[in-house]
């Protein structure tokens, strides 16, 4: 008999060819169902079981009960802050009042209390010494002046001419500007004395336009009772009348420094609101805490500088102000949940697809560290191919050949290892 003639490259290939589209198509074409296997094995079912108890309280306690994710919510509501400013106090020379020490007079949500302030009196346009403070401002004679320099951290243009500092035996260039410069003649005034019985009145009202909810952080009385009472976490909630001083000391500041240096404090208004509840549950929190960087010199501090003109004698004339003050930054901020059916159902859904992590761990485990992981791979993966005529073709139950009809061994489907 003559012998068989090897194969070209070519049909190789194409039988290669033939076989990997049937197997796509048999993939594609092909229905899977699980094989339910019992494994009579203790510490594997402890794992199996205590997999699937941390999943479901996980479930349950963490993402049902604390973060609420039954609920549809809304985060940041529409916020509307007015402000008032009341109280009076004192400086070496005069009686200060709230129309005097309270910047911008508005009522915003941001604002500043003046506590300290450095005068520079009867400033009149003309020519004077530079500030020491001011760079390349010293000098010893005309020459180390340039006429017509402008720098834009002094307060002037240059001269030319080197003139002495005011009292002191320095010299600095001249400029022309508004005279005297702030260094040479300010006289600094303390109005913190009284500022810690200052009251401030916060007004604010929220409305969350997904649950048409609104409500406002001020008791609906008619009694008077804002006009004696002020704000307690636990008594007076809903008297939004707070003492300077106890917002500087809740954020944790010495009122005294701060007056003195300046600062920013926030005083954060969070509307976390539970509507599933009654309206009444829906309560304001408040908490304070100094905003700018305090332990950075540089940086720390607050203040700016204004001027009151006015006119003697025909001439122009300012005083010149620079503010050390509190400001305060009113911020609103918070968050509102419902119930709603369709996140309700995402979740129960994830749950229940998270809970089949333990079959997959429990697995990977029979047929990775196993003794008898071979033995389980053999009982878990069968193949069956439908042959024409109802009957089971040649690949039915190909791991077991010695079954004739090809059934599982045991009438309820349980393979049992």
């Amino acid at each position: 008999m003559a012998a068989a003639e090897p194969k070209s490259p070519a049909a190789a290939g194409a039988a290669a060819a033939r076989r990997l589209a049937r197997g796509c198509w048999s993939a594609f074409w092909d229905y899977e169902t699980p094989k339910v296997i019992v494994v009579k094995n203790r510490r594997l079912g402890i794992v199996y079981r205590t997999v699937q108890l941390l999943i479901l309280l996980y479930f349950v306690w963490y993402v049902f009960i604390v973060q609420k994710s039954y609920q549809d919510s809304e985060t940041g509501p529409e916020s509307s802050v007015i402000t008032k400013v009341k109280g009076l106090t004192l400086s070496e020379h005069k009686v200060w009042d709230v129309e005097e020490y309270v910047k911008p007079p508005e009522g915003g949500s941001v604002f500043s209390i003046i506590t300290r302030i450095e005068v520079t009196s009867f400033q009149t346009l003309g020519t004077c010494a530079e500030s020491m403070r001011v760079r390349n401002a010293t000098c010893d004679s005309d020459e180390d002046c340039v006429a017509g320099q402008l720098d834009m951290l002094g307060n002037g243009l240059r001269t030319g001419r080197c003139v002495p500092y005011y009292h002191r035996p320095s010299k600095t260039c001249e400029v022309s500007g508004w005279c005297p410069v702030e260094d040479g003649a300010s006289v600094s005034q303390f109005l913190g004395k009284m500022a810690p019985n200052f009251t401030i009145l916060i007004k604010n009202s929220i409305h969350y336009p997904k649950f048409q909810f609104s409500k406002g952080n001020i008791e609906n009385r008619k009694d008077g009772y804002l006009r004696h009472c002020t704000f307690h976490e636990v008594s007076d909630l809903y008297c939004p009348i707070f003492k300077l001083g106890y917002i500087v000391e809740q954020a944790g500041e010495n009122f005294t420094e701060l007056a003195h240096t300046g600062g920013v404090i926030g005083v954060i208004i969070n509307w976390d609101c539970d509507l599933d509840l009654s309206a009444s549950m829906c309560n304001p929190k408040y908490s304070f805490r100094r905003l700018d960087p305090k332990h950075i010199p540089a940086s720390s501090g607050y203040n700016f500088r204004f001027a009151k003109y006015y006119r003697i004698n025909g001439s122009s004339t300012r005083t010149l102000i620079k503010a050390y003050g509190i400001r305060i930054d009113v911020i609103v901020h918070g968050q509102a949940g419902k119930f709603s059916l369709i996140p309700t159902i995402i979740n129960l859904a994830t749950a229940l697809t998270s809970i089949g992590v333990g079959s997959f761990l429990c697995d990977w485990i029979l047929l990775t560290f196993m003794n008898k992981n071979k033995v389980y791979s053999h009982k878990k993966f069968d193949k069956m191919v439908d042959a024409p005529g109802g009957g089971a073709g040649p690949g039915l139950c190909a791991s077991e050949p010695s079954q004739q009809d090809c059934t599982l061994t045991d009438a309820r489907g349980l393979a049992q290892l």
